[in-house]
């Protein structure tokens, strides 16, 4: 048997085409196990990053919560108030009438700076106070989401 037998070669040959198909078949198959592998333990960790995520908003929910019940509970009794007539709501207004110059006026004490006012009526003052409270919810709505955006932003 010579070493230049087409068997020779043919097996020569095939053996090594077998040594690295085999060897291919292995890599891909324990790449593909490392793979598995790594993949499972990114999607826990993404499940733990998630969870405290869902903690976090969880959390400002319920602060978003306590923040509007105080609020609306400040509201009810500036309503109370306005509608008891223990609140009566003014705003300054400009004064057509002429002044005399000659004599220097003395602001009146307390919280009128001798400025002309005038009083709102009830209707009016609601809507005032409806509009300020609708306000006031959208800002507190926006910071919290502002601060939960931050804090989770910071989680990655």
């Amino acid at each position: 048997m010579s070493i230049f037998n087409p068997y020779v070669i043919l097996g020569v040959v095939l053996a090594v085409l077998a040594s690295f198909g085999t060897g291919y078949w292995r890599g891909k198959d324990a790449e593909y196990t490392r793979q598995q592998l790594e993949i499972a333990a990114l999607n826990e960790k993404a499940r733990e990053t998630e969870q405290r995520m869902a903690q976090v908003a969880q959390t400002y929910a319920q602060t978003l919560r306590k923040a509007n019940d105080v609020a609306r509970i400040k509201e009810t009794k500036l309503r109370t108030d306005l509608a008891d007539g223990s609140l009566k709501l003014r705003i300054p207004v400009k004064a057509n009438c002429p002044v005399s110059v000659s004599e220097p006026s003395a602001p009146a004490s307390g919280s009128d700076s001798g400025a002309a006012s005038a009083e709102l009526d009830r209707q009016a003052a609601e809507t005032l106070i409806a509009i300020a409270a609708e306000g006031d919810a959208a800002i507190r709505k926006l910071n919290t989401c502002i601060e939960q955006y931050n804090q989770v932003r910071g989680m990655k």
